[in-house]
């Protein structure tokens, strides 16, 4: 798949129809995609099928709108947008569509990411983004998971089932330390 292309589709093994993203993933640009991988890892775990783009708010601005703007007839239910920097992405796609987005702001060399954490949550009024921490790609596709899991139960099952296997690892850590191991 080269860099700004859809994978929209996909099929699962032993399926015979194509399985619909329901979920994007965007970045601003290709140094992220260790972020947008991160996060379409995060949602295989679920079995939520996503596709992967790079779109620049700022280098494709017409693409950017394009794809928001069309992003719910093609099925998709989620976006997250990865970006560093300036952080546009997620506001720029955030208005031009009625889906949620996520915005995943990008560490940075200049300022460790505090730029792009700021530009990303700070959106205008009416401009809604969910912002996750610095880097934080599998927060947001956990984020997107519990959004969907909302309208379906098997998801909601499989999240509850992480939910509390995350508790239990607390539990056992707590019981670890209590007896001094």
């Amino acid at each position: 798949m080269r860099a700004g292309e859809p994978m929209t589709e996909r099929k699962r093994p032993g399926e015979s129809a194509p399985v619909v993203a329901v979920v994007a993933v965007v970045a601003g640009s290709r140094s992220d995609s260790k972020l947008i991988d991160e996060a379409a890892r995060t949602l295989s775990e679920f079995d939520v099928p996503c596709e992967k783009r790079i779109i620049s708010a700022h280098r494709t601005p017409e693409q950017a709108l394009e794809f928001a703007r069309n992003a719910r007839s093609r099925g998709l239910k989620v976006i997250i947008a990865i970006a560093g920097k300036a952080a546009h992405l997620a506001g720029v796609i955030s208005s031009a569509t009625t889906l949620p987005v996520i915005g995943v702001p990008a560490k940075t060399p200049d300022l460790g990411g505090l730029d792009s954490l700021l530009s990303t949550v700070q959106m205008p009024s009416g401009v809604p983004v969910a912002t996750v921490g610095i880097g934080s790609a599998e927060n947001a596709a956990l984020l997107a998971v519990a959004v969907l899991a909302l309208s379906d139960e098997a998801l909601a099952s499989r999240w509850r089932d992480y939910k509390a296997k995350l508790a239990e690892r607390v539990q056992a850590d707590d019981l670890a330390v209590k007896k001094g191991d």
